[in-house]
Protein backbone atom coordinates (compact mmCIF):
# COMPACT_ATOMS: atom_id res chain seq x y z
CA UNK A 1 0.00 0.00 0.00
CA UNK A 2 1.20 3.23 -0.72
CA UNK A 3 0.30 6.82 0.66
CA UNK A 4 0.26 10.22 -0.55
CA UNK A 5 1.11 13.51 2.24
CA UNK A 6 0.78 16.81 0.77
CA UNK A 7 2.86 19.82 2.64
CA UNK A 8 1.17 22.72 0.96
CA UNK A 9 3.61 25.43 2.30
CA UNK A 10 4.34 29.08 2.06
CA UNK A 11 6.76 29.05 -0.79
CA UNK A 12 5.98 25.68 -2.09
CA UNK A 13 3.70 21.86 -2.09
CA UNK A 14 6.05 19.46 -0.99
CA UNK A 15 4.67 15.99 -1.65
CA UNK A 16 5.36 12.74 -0.15
CA UNK A 17 5.02 8.97 -0.86
CA UNK A 18 5.15 6.98 2.20
CA UNK A 19 4.31 2.62 2.31
CA UNK A 20 2.88 0.87 5.06
CA UNK A 21 5.98 0.49 7.15
CA UNK A 22 6.97 4.34 6.76
CA UNK A 23 9.48 4.02 4.38
CA UNK A 24 9.67 7.37 2.19
CA UNK A 25 9.66 6.32 -1.42
CA UNK A 26 9.70 9.57 -3.28
CA UNK A 27 9.40 13.31 -2.23
CA UNK A 28 9.34 15.78 -4.74
CA UNK A 29 8.56 20.01 -4.52
CA UNK A 30 7.17 22.36 -6.53
CA UNK A 31 7.39 26.31 -5.75
CA UNK A 32 4.79 28.67 -6.41
CA UNK A 33 4.74 32.68 -6.44
CA UNK A 34 4.04 34.70 -2.83
CA UNK A 35 2.76 38.86 -3.42
CA UNK A 36 2.85 41.52 -1.36
CA UNK A 37 0.40 43.84 -3.21
CA UNK A 38 0.96 45.97 0.07
CA UNK A 39 3.85 46.76 2.79
CA UNK A 40 2.31 43.81 5.38
CA UNK A 41 -0.08 41.87 2.93
CA UNK A 42 0.72 38.33 2.08
CA UNK A 43 -1.26 36.76 -0.63
CA UNK A 44 -1.27 33.65 -2.95
CA UNK A 45 -3.16 32.20 -5.86
CA UNK A 46 -5.16 29.00 -4.80
CA UNK A 47 -4.64 27.75 -8.58
CA UNK A 48 -0.91 28.06 -8.13
CA UNK A 49 -1.60 25.57 -5.09
CA UNK A 50 -3.86 23.13 -7.73
CA UNK A 51 -1.51 23.50 -10.57
CA UNK A 52 1.71 22.67 -8.50
CA UNK A 53 0.32 19.91 -6.39
CA UNK A 54 -1.27 18.33 -9.51
CA UNK A 55 2.31 18.22 -11.78
CA UNK A 56 4.18 17.42 -8.27
CA UNK A 57 2.09 13.90 -7.62
CA UNK A 58 2.37 13.47 -11.39
CA UNK A 59 6.11 13.29 -10.86
CA UNK A 60 6.22 11.71 -7.24
CA UNK A 61 4.13 8.30 -8.53
CA UNK A 62 5.60 8.44 -12.20
CA UNK A 63 7.72 5.13 -11.13
CA UNK A 64 5.28 3.38 -8.67
CA UNK A 65 2.52 0.89 -9.31
CA UNK A 66 0.04 2.99 -9.45
CA UNK A 67 -2.46 0.39 -8.62
CA UNK A 68 -0.91 0.41 -4.81
CA UNK A 69 -2.19 4.02 -3.62
CA UNK A 70 -4.46 4.15 -1.46
CA UNK A 71 -5.28 7.65 0.05
CA UNK A 72 -4.08 11.36 -0.19
CA UNK A 73 -4.16 13.56 2.76
CA UNK A 74 -2.61 17.06 3.85
CA UNK A 75 -0.50 19.30 6.24
CA UNK A 76 -1.44 22.98 5.19
CA UNK A 77 -0.16 26.15 5.93
CA UNK A 78 -2.98 27.29 8.47
CA UNK A 79 -5.44 30.49 8.56
CA UNK A 80 -5.38 31.60 4.95
CA UNK A 81 -9.00 32.81 3.93
CA UNK A 82 -10.04 31.30 0.68
CA UNK A 83 -13.13 32.27 -0.72
CA UNK A 84 -15.61 30.76 -3.47
CA UNK A 85 -18.23 32.13 -5.04
CA UNK A 86 -21.67 30.38 -5.63
CA UNK A 87 -20.17 28.45 -8.64
CA UNK A 88 -16.99 27.27 -6.71
CA UNK A 89 -14.59 30.04 -8.46
CA UNK A 90 -11.90 31.62 -6.21
CA UNK A 91 -13.33 35.18 -5.52
CA UNK A 92 -10.03 37.08 -4.92
CA UNK A 93 -6.16 35.73 -3.84
CA UNK A 94 -5.94 33.96 -0.64
CA UNK A 95 -5.22 36.36 2.05
CA UNK A 96 -2.52 34.35 3.92
CA UNK A 97 -1.33 33.68 7.27
CA UNK A 98 1.67 36.13 7.66
CA UNK A 99 -0.70 39.05 6.61
CA UNK A 100 -0.63 42.22 9.28
CA UNK A 101 -3.92 43.99 7.16
CA UNK A 102 -6.39 43.15 9.81
CA UNK A 103 -4.94 45.50 12.73
CA UNK A 104 -8.29 47.07 13.39
CA UNK A 105 -9.92 43.88 12.69
CA UNK A 106 -8.27 42.35 15.68
CA UNK A 107 -8.43 45.22 18.05
CA UNK A 108 -12.70 45.03 17.61
CA UNK A 109 -12.47 41.51 17.91
CA UNK A 110 -10.33 41.66 21.11
CA UNK A 111 -11.45 44.83 22.74
CA UNK A 112 -15.03 45.53 21.80
CA UNK A 113 -16.58 41.88 21.10
CA UNK A 114 -13.70 41.30 23.87
CA UNK A 115 -11.05 38.61 24.72
CA UNK A 116 -12.75 36.96 27.50
CA UNK A 117 -15.81 35.83 25.31
CA UNK A 118 -13.73 35.33 22.29
CA UNK A 119 -11.83 32.29 24.51
CA UNK A 120 -15.31 31.60 26.00
CA UNK A 121 -16.29 31.10 22.40
CA UNK A 122 -13.13 29.42 20.46
CA UNK A 123 -10.61 28.82 23.60
CA UNK A 124 -8.85 31.76 21.56
CA UNK A 125 -8.28 35.50 21.24
CA UNK A 126 -7.90 37.23 17.68
CA UNK A 127 -4.47 37.63 16.07
CA UNK A 128 -4.20 39.24 13.06
CA UNK A 129 -3.46 36.16 10.95
CA UNK A 130 -6.02 34.08 11.85
CA UNK A 131 -9.42 34.31 9.54
CA UNK A 132 -12.35 35.41 11.01
CA UNK A 133 -10.29 39.03 11.39
CA UNK A 134 -9.82 38.86 7.57
CA UNK A 135 -13.28 37.67 6.75
CA UNK A 136 -14.26 41.03 8.92
CA UNK A 137 -11.59 42.87 6.59
CA UNK A 138 -13.25 41.97 3.39
CA UNK A 139 -16.55 42.69 4.83
CA UNK A 140 -15.76 46.60 5.52
CA UNK A 141 -12.93 47.04 2.60
CA UNK A 142 -14.45 44.69 -0.46
CA UNK A 143 -17.93 44.23 0.71
CA UNK A 144 -18.86 43.71 -3.06
CA UNK A 145 -16.54 40.28 -3.21
CA UNK A 146 -18.01 39.76 0.58
CA UNK A 147 -21.34 39.57 -0.57
CA UNK A 148 -20.26 36.88 -3.28
CA UNK A 149 -19.19 34.69 -1.22
CA UNK A 150 -20.62 30.97 -0.89
CA UNK A 151 -17.89 28.74 0.95
CA UNK A 152 -15.36 29.99 3.44
CA UNK A 153 -12.03 27.93 3.09
CA UNK A 154 -8.53 27.20 4.53
CA UNK A 155 -6.00 26.46 2.12
CA UNK A 156 -4.99 22.50 2.30
CA UNK A 157 -9.05 22.14 1.95
CA UNK A 158 -9.09 23.99 -1.30
CA UNK A 159 -7.18 21.21 -2.87
CA UNK A 160 -9.47 18.41 -0.92
CA UNK A 161 -12.14 19.99 -2.78
CA UNK A 162 -10.21 20.44 -5.93
CA UNK A 163 -9.18 16.25 -5.27
CA UNK A 164 -12.57 15.21 -3.73
CA UNK A 165 -15.58 17.57 -4.96
CA UNK A 166 -16.38 18.24 -0.98
CA UNK A 167 -15.96 21.14 0.83
CA UNK A 168 -14.48 19.67 4.21
CA UNK A 169 -11.78 20.84 6.60
CA UNK A 170 -10.45 19.03 10.08
CA UNK A 171 -10.90 20.06 13.59
CA UNK A 172 -7.00 21.50 14.11
CA UNK A 173 -7.03 23.27 11.05
CA UNK A 174 -10.44 24.87 11.54
CA UNK A 175 -8.96 25.78 15.18
CA UNK A 176 -7.25 28.85 13.93
CA UNK A 177 -9.57 30.32 12.36
CA UNK A 178 -11.69 31.78 15.33
CA UNK A 179 -14.63 30.29 14.16
CA UNK A 180 -14.57 26.77 15.81
CA UNK A 181 -15.73 25.91 19.35
CA UNK A 182 -12.76 24.13 20.21
CA UNK A 183 -13.97 22.62 23.60
CA UNK A 184 -17.44 20.85 22.26
CA UNK A 185 -15.62 20.74 18.41
CA UNK A 186 -18.20 22.56 16.85
CA UNK A 187 -18.73 25.81 14.41
CA UNK A 188 -19.58 28.65 16.79
CA UNK A 189 -22.69 30.17 16.66
CA UNK A 190 -21.83 33.27 18.52
CA UNK A 191 -18.54 34.00 16.16
CA UNK A 192 -20.70 33.05 12.96
CA UNK A 193 -23.15 35.89 14.15
CA UNK A 194 -20.16 38.72 15.45
CA UNK A 195 -18.83 38.32 11.06
CA UNK A 196 -22.45 37.82 9.63
CA UNK A 197 -22.01 34.62 7.87
CA UNK A 198 -23.91 31.32 7.87
CA UNK A 199 -22.85 27.76 9.05
CA UNK A 200 -23.73 26.77 5.19
CA UNK A 201 -20.82 28.94 4.34
CA UNK A 202 -18.46 26.81 6.41
CA UNK A 203 -16.93 23.42 5.59
CA UNK A 204 -18.17 20.38 6.98
CA UNK A 205 -16.04 19.37 10.08
CA UNK A 206 -14.03 16.28 9.67
CA UNK A 207 -11.07 14.58 12.12
CA UNK A 208 -8.05 14.72 10.91
CA UNK A 209 -7.90 10.82 9.60
CA UNK A 210 -11.37 10.46 8.77
CA UNK A 211 -12.48 9.93 5.00
CA UNK A 212 -14.20 12.98 2.77
CA UNK A 213 -14.62 11.09 0.44
CA UNK A 214 -13.31 9.66 -3.01
CA UNK A 215 -10.80 11.16 -5.73
CA UNK A 216 -13.27 12.64 -8.44
CA UNK A 217 -12.77 10.39 -11.38
CA UNK A 218 -11.55 12.94 -14.14
CA UNK A 219 -8.98 13.76 -11.50
CA UNK A 220 -8.21 9.65 -10.94
CA UNK A 221 -7.76 9.22 -15.15
CA UNK A 222 -5.48 12.39 -15.52
CA UNK A 223 -2.82 10.81 -12.46
CA UNK A 224 -3.59 7.45 -13.48
CA UNK A 225 -4.38 6.35 -9.94
CA UNK A 226 -7.29 3.93 -8.94
CA UNK A 227 -10.98 5.46 -8.82
CA UNK A 228 -11.17 4.20 -5.15
CA UNK A 229 -8.17 6.11 -3.78
CA UNK A 230 -9.37 8.03 -0.58
CA UNK A 231 -8.84 11.57 0.13
CA UNK A 232 -8.45 11.89 3.89
CA UNK A 233 -9.19 15.33 5.93
CA UNK A 234 -5.63 16.12 7.31
CA UNK A 235 -4.73 18.37 9.56
CA UNK A 236 -3.28 21.99 9.69
CA UNK A 237 1.01 22.25 9.04
CA UNK A 238 2.14 22.31 12.75
CA UNK A 239 -1.02 19.15 14.22
CA UNK A 240 0.45 17.15 11.06
CA UNK A 241 4.39 18.15 11.52
CA UNK A 242 3.29 16.43 15.20
CA UNK A 243 2.03 13.81 13.59
CA UNK A 244 4.87 13.25 11.97
CA UNK A 245 6.93 13.75 14.80
CA UNK A 246 4.72 11.50 16.93
CA UNK A 247 3.72 13.90 19.05
CA UNK A 248 0.46 12.58 19.49
CA UNK A 249 -1.33 11.45 22.88
CA UNK A 250 -0.31 13.34 25.99
CA UNK A 251 2.23 15.47 27.44
CA UNK A 252 4.62 15.11 24.19
CA UNK A 253 6.19 18.30 22.89
CA UNK A 254 7.82 19.58 19.45
CA UNK A 255 9.77 22.31 18.16
CA UNK A 256 9.21 23.34 14.55
CA UNK A 257 11.91 25.75 12.75
CA UNK A 258 9.91 25.91 9.46
CA UNK A 259 9.20 29.61 7.57
CA UNK A 260 6.88 30.09 11.19
CA UNK A 261 8.25 28.48 14.08
CA UNK A 262 6.06 26.62 16.45
CA UNK A 263 6.70 24.55 20.08
CA UNK A 264 3.72 22.19 20.17
CA UNK A 265 2.13 20.66 23.17
CA UNK A 266 0.06 17.23 22.81
CA UNK A 267 -2.86 16.58 25.74
CA UNK A 268 -5.43 14.32 26.23
CA UNK A 269 -7.24 17.17 27.83
CA UNK A 270 -8.60 20.72 27.34
CA UNK A 271 -6.94 23.33 28.64
CA UNK A 272 -6.54 27.00 28.04
CA UNK A 273 -4.10 30.07 29.58
CA UNK A 274 -4.96 33.00 31.41
CA UNK A 275 -4.23 34.93 29.25
CA UNK A 276 -4.42 33.40 25.88
CA UNK A 277 -0.51 33.97 25.34
CA UNK A 278 -0.80 30.38 23.81
CA UNK A 279 -3.17 29.13 21.05
CA UNK A 280 -5.72 26.46 22.10
CA UNK A 281 -6.31 24.13 19.13
CA UNK A 282 -7.66 20.78 18.35
CA UNK A 283 -5.36 18.15 17.41
CA UNK A 284 -5.22 15.55 14.05
CA UNK A 285 -5.02 12.31 16.77
CA UNK A 286 -8.49 13.52 18.13
CA UNK A 287 -7.79 15.00 21.22
CA UNK A 288 -6.21 19.10 22.01
CA UNK A 289 -3.05 20.96 22.22
CA UNK A 290 -1.17 23.99 22.95
CA UNK A 291 0.92 26.02 20.74
CA UNK A 292 3.17 28.80 20.70
CA UNK A 293 3.88 30.31 17.37
CA UNK A 294 6.23 32.66 16.04
CA UNK A 295 5.77 34.63 12.76
CA UNK A 296 9.21 34.08 11.54
CA UNK A 297 12.09 31.56 12.64
CA UNK A 298 14.04 29.73 9.79
CA UNK A 299 12.85 33.03 7.44
CA UNK A 300 14.71 34.95 9.72
CA UNK A 301 18.12 33.49 9.06
CA UNK A 302 17.04 33.03 5.25
CA UNK A 303 16.54 36.72 5.15
CA UNK A 304 19.87 37.18 6.67
CA UNK A 305 21.92 34.89 4.41
CA UNK A 306 19.94 35.62 1.34
CA UNK A 307 19.31 39.35 1.74
CA UNK A 308 22.14 40.74 3.97
CA UNK A 309 25.00 38.38 3.61
CA UNK A 310 23.95 37.19 0.07
CA UNK A 311 25.38 33.97 0.48
CA UNK A 312 23.55 30.18 -0.14
CA UNK A 313 26.07 28.51 1.86
CA UNK A 314 24.28 28.19 5.44
CA UNK A 315 26.22 26.13 6.60
CA UNK A 316 29.63 27.83 5.83
CA UNK A 317 27.99 30.43 7.54
CA UNK A 318 27.99 28.77 11.00
CA UNK A 319 31.36 26.99 11.16
CA UNK A 320 33.08 29.09 12.91
CA UNK A 321 30.51 30.01 15.45
CA UNK A 322 31.72 28.21 18.98
CA UNK A 323 31.09 30.81 21.87
CA UNK A 324 28.02 29.98 22.94
CA UNK A 325 25.73 31.96 25.39
CA UNK A 326 28.90 34.69 25.39
CA UNK A 327 27.01 36.31 22.59
CA UNK A 328 26.79 40.21 23.42
CA UNK A 329 24.42 40.46 20.12
CA UNK A 330 20.93 40.34 21.03
CA UNK A 331 18.02 39.76 17.82
CA UNK A 332 14.39 40.29 18.16
CA UNK A 333 12.89 37.90 15.24
CA UNK A 334 9.73 39.76 14.15
CA UNK A 335 10.37 40.47 10.68
CA UNK A 336 6.26 40.13 9.71
CA UNK A 337 5.31 41.15 13.62
CA UNK A 338 4.76 38.82 16.12
CA UNK A 339 2.00 36.26 17.52
CA UNK A 340 2.90 34.07 20.32
CA UNK A 341 3.39 35.67 22.76
CA UNK A 342 2.88 39.32 22.57
CA UNK A 343 0.44 39.43 19.62
CA UNK A 344 1.34 42.30 18.56
CA UNK A 345 0.99 43.05 14.29
CA UNK A 346 3.29 45.92 14.83
CA UNK A 347 6.58 44.47 16.23
CA UNK A 348 9.72 44.36 14.23
CA UNK A 349 12.93 42.95 13.81
CA UNK A 350 16.01 44.63 15.36
CA UNK A 351 19.72 43.78 16.24
CA UNK A 352 21.31 45.42 19.59
CA UNK A 353 24.48 45.24 21.17
CA UNK A 354 26.84 45.68 18.43
CA UNK A 355 30.12 47.22 18.82
CA UNK A 356 33.61 47.69 17.20
CA UNK A 357 34.34 44.10 18.09
CA UNK A 358 31.30 42.51 16.79
CA UNK A 359 31.69 40.23 13.86
CA UNK A 360 29.76 38.33 10.97
CA UNK A 361 29.46 35.07 13.30
CA UNK A 362 28.30 37.22 16.40
CA UNK A 363 25.56 38.40 14.30
CA UNK A 364 24.61 34.82 12.99
CA UNK A 365 24.57 32.96 15.93
CA UNK A 366 22.15 36.19 16.98
CA UNK A 367 19.55 35.12 14.58
CA UNK A 368 19.76 31.83 15.53
CA UNK A 369 19.53 32.29 19.00
CA UNK A 370 16.98 35.05 18.69
CA UNK A 371 14.52 32.58 17.26
CA UNK A 372 15.58 29.93 19.90
CA UNK A 373 14.65 32.66 22.83
CA UNK A 374 11.21 33.72 21.28
CA UNK A 375 10.32 29.94 21.09
CA UNK A 376 11.58 29.95 24.82
CA UNK A 377 8.89 32.36 25.44
CA UNK A 378 6.28 30.49 24.74
CA UNK A 379 7.62 27.50 26.69
CA UNK A 380 7.47 29.70 29.71
CA UNK A 381 3.65 30.30 29.07
CA UNK A 382 3.63 25.78 28.98
CA UNK A 383 5.08 25.85 31.92
CA UNK A 384 3.44 28.55 34.10
CA UNK A 385 0.61 26.22 33.51
CA UNK A 386 2.17 23.24 35.19
CA UNK A 387 3.17 21.45 32.39
CA UNK A 388 6.30 19.74 32.67
CA UNK A 389 8.46 18.84 29.82
CA UNK A 390 12.13 17.49 29.49
CA UNK A 391 12.30 16.33 26.19
CA UNK A 392 11.39 17.91 22.21
CA UNK A 393 11.02 16.19 19.53
CA UNK A 394 11.94 18.66 16.16
CA UNK A 395 11.28 19.28 12.61
CA UNK A 396 11.79 22.00 10.03
CA UNK A 397 14.11 23.72 7.71
CA UNK A 398 15.96 24.87 10.65
CA UNK A 399 16.25 21.61 12.27
CA UNK A 400 18.85 20.38 9.88
CA UNK A 401 21.12 22.82 11.58
CA UNK A 402 23.10 20.61 14.30
CA UNK A 403 24.47 24.08 15.48
CA UNK A 404 20.47 25.15 15.99
CA UNK A 405 19.64 21.79 17.39
CA UNK A 406 22.49 22.60 20.05
CA UNK A 407 21.30 26.14 20.71
CA UNK A 408 17.78 25.21 20.83
CA UNK A 409 19.01 22.20 23.40
CA UNK A 410 20.56 24.56 26.08
CA UNK A 411 18.38 27.45 25.73
CA UNK A 412 15.29 25.53 26.41
CA UNK A 413 17.44 23.20 28.65
CA UNK A 414 15.68 20.27 27.12
CA UNK A 415 16.91 17.06 25.27
CA UNK A 416 16.12 17.83 21.49
CA UNK A 417 15.35 14.28 19.75
CA UNK A 418 16.30 13.88 16.11
CA UNK A 419 13.80 11.67 14.34
CA UNK A 420 14.35 10.09 11.22
CA UNK A 421 12.37 10.92 9.05
CA UNK A 422 12.14 14.99 9.31
CA UNK A 423 9.91 15.57 6.70
CA UNK A 424 6.82 17.39 9.06
CA UNK A 425 3.72 17.58 7.95
CA UNK A 426 4.06 15.77 4.50
CA UNK A 427 4.93 12.81 6.77
CA UNK A 428 1.93 13.30 8.87
CA UNK A 429 -0.16 13.76 5.88
CA UNK A 430 0.87 10.62 5.01
CA UNK A 431 0.89 9.09 8.22
CA UNK A 432 -3.31 10.13 8.39
CA UNK A 433 -3.83 8.97 4.64
CA UNK A 434 -2.65 5.77 6.47
CA UNK A 435 -4.68 5.59 9.52
CA UNK A 436 -7.84 6.80 7.19
CA UNK A 437 -7.14 3.77 5.01
CA UNK A 438 -7.67 1.46 7.70
CA UNK A 439 -3.97 0.72 7.91
CA UNK A 440 -3.94 1.23 11.62
CA UNK A 441 -6.47 1.29 14.02
CA UNK A 442 -5.43 5.13 15.31
CA UNK A 443 -2.95 8.13 14.80
CA UNK A 444 -1.04 7.08 18.07
CA UNK A 445 -0.34 3.75 16.98
CA UNK A 446 0.61 4.61 13.31
CA UNK A 447 2.58 7.07 15.08
CA UNK A 448 4.27 4.61 17.49
CA UNK A 449 5.18 2.41 14.96
CA UNK A 450 6.92 4.37 12.19
CA UNK A 451 8.63 7.30 13.79
CA UNK A 452 12.29 6.39 15.37
CA UNK A 453 14.12 8.42 17.18
CA UNK A 454 17.84 8.26 15.85
CA UNK A 455 19.77 11.11 17.83
CA UNK A 456 19.68 13.08 21.29
CA UNK A 457 21.16 16.47 21.46
CA UNK A 458 21.70 16.93 25.62
CA UNK A 459 21.85 19.95 27.18
CA UNK A 460 24.81 21.08 28.73
CA UNK A 461 24.88 22.42 32.07
CA UNK A 462 27.40 25.08 31.37
CA UNK A 463 25.51 26.39 28.50
CA UNK A 464 22.29 26.34 30.38
CA UNK A 465 23.29 28.51 32.99
CA UNK A 466 24.89 31.04 30.75
CA UNK A 467 21.97 31.00 28.00
CA UNK A 468 20.05 31.12 31.27
CA UNK A 469 21.58 34.43 31.62
CA UNK A 470 21.17 35.74 28.08
CA UNK A 471 17.47 34.74 27.93
CA UNK A 472 16.72 36.94 30.65
CA UNK A 473 18.44 39.49 29.08
CA UNK A 474 16.97 39.29 25.96
CA UNK A 475 13.30 39.22 27.67
CA UNK A 476 13.53 42.91 28.40
CA UNK A 477 13.89 43.99 25.28
CA UNK A 478 11.04 43.66 23.95
CA UNK A 479 9.08 45.28 26.75
CA UNK A 480 11.54 48.35 26.19
CA UNK A 481 11.33 48.87 22.70
CA UNK A 482 7.13 48.28 22.38
CA UNK A 483 6.09 51.69 22.37
CA UNK A 484 8.35 52.83 19.70
CA UNK A 485 6.70 50.25 16.79
CA UNK A 486 3.33 52.09 16.63
CA UNK A 487 5.81 55.59 15.83
CA UNK A 488 7.57 53.49 13.22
Amino acid sequence: MLFIGVDLGTSAVKLLLMDENGKIHNIVSKEYPLYFPHPGWSEQYPKDWYEQSMAGIKELIKDCDKSQIQGISFGGQMHGLVVLDDKDEVIRPAILWNDGRTTKETDYLNQVIGKEKLSQYTANIAFAGFTAPKLLWMKTNEPELFARIKKIMLPKDYLAYCLSGVHCTDYSDASGTLFLDVKNRCWSKEMMEICEITEEMLPKLFESYEVVGTIRQEIAAELGVPKTVKIIAGAGDNAAAAVGTGTVGDGRCNISLGTSGTIFISSRNFGVDKNNALHSFDHADGHYHLMGCMLSAASCNKWWMDEILRTKDYGKEQENITKLGENQVFYLPYLMGERSPHNDPLARAMLIGMSMDTTREDMTQAVLEGVAFGLRDSLEVARSLGIVIESTKICGGGAKSSLWKKIIANVMNLKVEVIESEEGPGYGGAILAAVGCGAFSSVEEAADKLVKVIDTVEPQQDLVEKYEERYQKFRQVYPTVKTLYQNL
